[in-house]
């Protein structure tokens, strides 16, 4: 899409990505996670990326979002360099799309050709983001609503895309719950491995720093791969919404799933690449819809005041 207008958008944004890295090894998997919390509120518009102004109510502040979506400032980066290279060109809604890629692909993964050509939206709602982002506490039938709700009704869909936890960080705050007094059973959940609970325990004891990070795949926690899948088969998936796609009661057709992206991670990469380009084309806007943000924070009639069309208009 960008051949002619701007050869360069994929090296540009991959150097971006390669240079954070050295100082933040979650990037990768916090960029991913941009992305999926951008497609599953009104497509994949890059409305997340827009900051509160008196008519924008930002996405950023939304329960699945507030002190835990980050990665803003590299998108930041990334649209810096590439109005320098190609002015007004490259949409955020496709840098979030590019660099969800180039992330898991860094970070060994399989590759795919991404489509591109997306717009970005000029208005946000954080009542959808409250409303369509899954929470970590749901159960599986309420982790596959929210994914059909989106339109992603294959359960292929939703366990691929949740081998996006093969690499990246957690809050204690986001599972603490699993530990203790797990459902009011006064206990803990009895899906998590005995040896894993006491380690997390003593990481997130009760009353403790909710915003502790421990790693989503404990065996190789940067590394893009099928171990997310043999750890749930060893009951040492971190969030409750991993977990229940291996240890919930008759969920036969999802748990085969499981097993199969684990016995083969040839499978799940082919998998992977295909609900991600199911994700990332989910009510895009194309052509004339939307615009192309200058700044992905701001919309463009709100970028220097009542005179921008002026002086950009002589």
């Amino acid at each position: 899409f960008y051949d002619q207008t701007c050869p360069n958008v994929s090296t540009i944004i991959r150097d971006v990505i390669t240079e954070t890295l050295a100082s933040d090894p979650r990037i990768g998997a916090s960029l991913i996670r941009l992305h999926f919390h951008d497609c599953f509120v009104n497509g994949c518009d890059g409305s997340l990326l827009l900051d509160n102004s008196d008519t924008i109510v930002s996405e950023k502040e939304a329960g699945g979002n507030n002190n835990s979506a980050r990665g803003f400032e590299v998108v930041d980066r990334m649209k810096a360099l590439l109005e320098s290279a190609c002015p007004a060109t490259v949409s955020c809604a496709d840098i979030l799309t590019i660099a969800a890629e180039e992330s898991e692909v860094l970070a060994g993964g399989p590759n795919w050709t991404v489509p591109l050509g997306r717009r970005d939206s000029t208005t946000a709602s954080r009542d959808a983001a409250n409303a369509f982002l899954p929470a970590p506490n749901i159960t599986l039938d309420q982790l596959r609503e929210s994914f059909t709700n989106v339109g992603l009704n294959n359960n292929s869909d939703l366990v691929a895309l949740s081998g996006a936890h093969t690499f990246g960080r957690a809050k204690c705050s986001t599972f603490d719950f699993r530990l203790y007094d797990f459902n009011s059973t006064g206990a803990p959940d009895q899906s998590l491995d005995p040896t894993l609970l006491a380690a997390l325990q003593e990481l997130c004891p009760q009353g403790g720093n909710g915003s502790v990070l421990t790693d989503l795949d404990l065996t190789t926690p940067d590394a893009f791969d099928s171990n997310y899948y043999s750890n749930l088969q060893g009951n040492q998936g971190l969030l409750q919404t991993d977990q229940v796609l291996f240890s919930t009661p008759g969920a036969d057709d999802v748990i085969a799933l499981v097993n199969a992206f684990s016995a083969n991670q040839t499978a799940f990469f082919e998998s992977f690449a295909e609900s991600m380009i199911r994700m990332g084309n989910l009510r895009p806007l194309t052509g004339t819809e939307g615009e192309i943000r200058l700044n992905c924070r701001v919309v463009n009639a709100n970028l220097a005041g009542p005179d921008s069309k002026l002086v950009s208009s002589i």
